[in-house]
């Protein structure tokens, strides 16, 4: 009989294998990335104050848990000599033919965020709305170390568990049935959340009202098209399993993970961004 360390790890890895086919099976109905949704700009506004872009020209970045390629055209677009893209989900066939034309600039490995190879001496790892969907981040930001060089970098984001407490309990009120429906009746709930949230940008746009994510809806969702609206709904209600994270928690996360000099940025008030250098004499 399975003692609770082992039922505990268990549970992580069934989430965790659920996750993974949840994102693989949006990725192969949603792989487009257009627009503002997969533009430059977005990535800059993801990276706040703690990384310039321009730091990302002609440098080595490896981005773990690619999807459909997005942040790995981001990290293109935005100069990087190279990208080694990890995606674990069968959504790398997606990553796979929307990075092609970047021949081999881009790296495609078919693994998990743990699988990224050691001593790669990367400049930079990004791993931007992922770790949130991990049970066990832990194997991951340590794979993240050691492909870094001494001084590399690592940018995380990740929803926030603070100032986001009306959203949240909405958002977990549907999420206990969600996660078990299927594509196409999930698909049809999120076409009529997207047409509630089209009065809701107009009502941030238009009033002068403290509204729940006001500044977020206002910077960056009301400059995405509505299907990438629509898509980003999904995302929310879609996976299995999902985190939110306070700064003390993504702080430690890196700190003892071999991380310092760790700067987090509240990006809109509904998510964090961080970023933690690998010591020179890190193992």
């Amino acid at each position: 009989m399975a003692g609770p360390a082992e039922s505990t790890a268990d549970a992580k890895a069934g989430r965790r294998e659920r996750t993974i086919r949840d994102f693989g099976e949006q990725w192969h109905h949603h792989g487009a990335n257009d627009g503002f949704y997969g533009s430059v700009q977005l990535l800059g506004d993801a990276f706040g104050p703690l990384l310039d872009l321009e730091a990302l020209r002609g440098a080595q970045v490896g981005d773990i848990g690619s999807g459909a390629g997005r942040i790995v055209r981001m990290l293109i677009a935005a100069g990087a000599a190279r990208v080694v893209a990890v995606e674990p989900s069968r959504g790398v066939e997606v990553l796979r033919r929307n990075t092609a034309e970047f021949g081999d600039r881009v790296e495609v490995i078919h693994a998990r965020g743990e699988a990224l190879p050691a001593d790669l001496g990367l400049d930079y790892v990004t791993c931007i709305g992922v770790l949130q969907f991990i049970p066990d981040p832990d194997p991951v930001v340590r794979a993240a170390r050691t492909a870094l060089r001494p001084g590399g970098r690592f940018v995380v984001w990740v929803y926030a568990s603070d100032g986001n407490r009306a959203y949240r309990a909405f958002v977990g009120a549907l999420r206990t049935v969600t996660p078990r429906l299927p594509h196409a009746l999930l698909s049809a709930l999120c076409g009529v959340l997207n047409l509630a949230l089209d009065v809701y940008v107009l009502a941030c746009r238009r009033l002068p009202l403290p509204l729940p994510l006001r500044e977020y809806v206002r910077n960056v969702l009301s400059k995405v098209s509505r299907d990438k609206r629509r898509l980003t709904i999904y995302d929310q209600l879609n996976p299995t399993y999902v985190r939110y994270y306070s700064a003390d928690e993504l702080r430690d996360l890196l700190t003892r993970n071999g991380f310092h000099d760790v700067q987090l940025h509240d990006r809109h008030g509904y998510s964090w961004t961080a970023i933690g250098t690998r010591s020179p004499d890190a193992a």
